[in-house]
């Protein structure tokens, strides 16, 4: 199946889709509802045997892929995954070796996916990617869905299944996290005994994070890379900066992990990273007592 790039979709867009992928044509005076609640406008007495399935590889390196993903990676007729405009998949790059063993032909579907900050344009790009799912769904056949991590904290997976679930059965195979890879990246205990811990990311408030920074023990910064410079301040004035710690790519071959923050370039970083602030082993030792 060709891999779908959609930068806009008008509603002679969608008639189109829908005629390459085989797909009926929605009323006229449906074409003004949002595409991906279309998607499930199907009389559910027609409801396929197709699964959606989303597996989680881990976050960089092969080895952390479990033994259940590697059996669905393996057995999968189709699978499918996100790339950029020229076709990479990081998903799929991770997934490199267990490709390696399969014995078949499969059919791949690539979900072109724009860099950009625009939640309109990744929402199209989903519905599209939905709609070429689904035509294989209908068809009583599986398709299997790699995503970075864990396919349901912060996976791309989760936006595909919201489009899908109320139609079709959905699946979902766990991944090690960025967040535990990190953790053993670091060899530090994210929390201990009655420390509190907190997830946030790098594009919420400043005010949301120095809340965090202050009120929880433990605190992972989560896409961090263009909001590098603005963290590296909240963790100043939160006198939180010498128990923050920094990684990029984690598990992969170009993998950065920093232990002093203060040695960081105060500018942005890739998309891939993340902070770690725990409370150093002594300061731990010291409250233990």
């Amino acid at each position: 199946m060709p891999e779908l790039c959609l930068s806009e979709l008008s509603q002679a867009d969608i008639a189109s889709l829908q005629a390459s992928l085989g797909i009926d044509q929605i009323e006229k005076t449906k074409l003004d509802w949002p595409l991906s609640d279309s998607i499930g406008n199907v009389d559910k007495k027609q409801t396929p045997k197709g699964r959606f399935i989303g597996v989680g590889v881990g976050p960089g390196d092969p080895e952390l892929i479990t033994l259940k993903a590697l059996k669905y990676i393996q057995s999968t007729m189709v699978v499918s995954y996100l790339t950029n405009s020229e076709g990479a998949s990081q998903a799929k790059e991770i997934a490199t070796e267990a490709f390696e063993s399969v014995k078949h032909d499969q059919e791949h579907i690539g979900i072109i996916m724009p860099m950009s900050m625009d939640r309109d344009a990744a929402n199209l790009a989903y519905d599209a990617g939905a709609f070429a799912i689904r035509k294989v769904l209908d068809k009583g056949r599986d398709v299997v869905f790699l995503c970075e991590g864990d396919p349901l904290f912060y996976g791309s997976f989760a936006y595909l299944m919201e489009r899908l679930e109320a139609i079709y059965e959905c699946e979902v195979v766990p991944g090690v996290s960025s967040i535990h890879a990190a953790a053993s990246a670091l060899k530090r205990p994210l929390t201990m005994l009655k420390e509190s811990f907190s997830v946030v990311s790098g594009r919420h408030s400043d005010e949301q994070i120095q809340q965090a920074l202050k009120q929880h023990d433990s605190v992972v910064i989560m896409k961090a890379g263009r909001e590098r410079s603005r963290i590296l301040s909240l963790l100043h004035a939160t006198g939180r900066i010498k128990e923050a710690q920094y990684l990029e790519y984690i598990g992969r071959e170009n993998e950065l992990v920093c232990k002093d923050v203060s040695m960081l370039a105060d500018d942005a970083g890739p998309y891939f990273s993340l902070f770690v602030v725990t409370k150093t082993m002594q300061k731990r030792i010291e409250e233990a007592v």
